[in-house]
């Protein structure tokens, strides 16, 4: 005689596929670290080292976003200071920051902007409303939003 299988009654499945799509601006940070052209190179490590941040957007008088400075670019000015023989305190942000910043939408899906981070193997994406700087998205965050998650649809 064979073994039947038998799994018993089976739970109603409840349509999962109703999920609000997570938006960037729901996860984003809006209390940010910023930095001024002006600043000083040293000034912005003691910064980075202090908050135990990796880096943070730049902005001028309006809140406007002028560019992103990062450890990365803070370690090309020590390295050039100590080759050139040449003392750091006279170098601005403004000398080493990256100008040409790419930013996203704050209506975009989570998950979409995990796969432009995955695209481009940039850490964080500055959010801009109205020409303004409102927030950042990093990897943490998108991390933390798939924690959220754990157990429903993706979406």
């Amino acid at each position: 005689m064979g073994i039947k299988s038998f799994q018993g009654a089976r739970k109603q499945q409840q349509n999962t596929t109703e999920v609000a799509a997570l938006k960037v601006s729901d996860y984003m940070s809006r209390e940010l670290i910023t930095f001024k052209p002006e600043q000083t190179v040293e000034e912005v490590i003691q910064t980075l080292i202090r908050y135990k941040i990796s880096g943070g957007p730049v902005v001028n008088g309006n809140n406007e976003l002028v560019g992103v400075i990062s450890e990365g670019d803070c370690l090309k000015q020590i390295s050039e200071s100590r080759y050139y023989n040449m003392p750091m305190e006279q170098h601005t942000v403004e000398n080493r920051m990256v100008k040409h910043v790419e930013t996203i939408d704050g209506n975009m899906n989570i998950f979409d902007a995990a796969n432009k981070f995955l695209d481009s193997k940039i850490r964080r994406f500055p959010i801009v409303e109205n020409g303004k700087l409102v927030g950042q998205i990093s990897q943490k965050d998108v991390l933390k939003a798939a924690i959220e998650l754990k157990g429903q649809n993706w979406k």
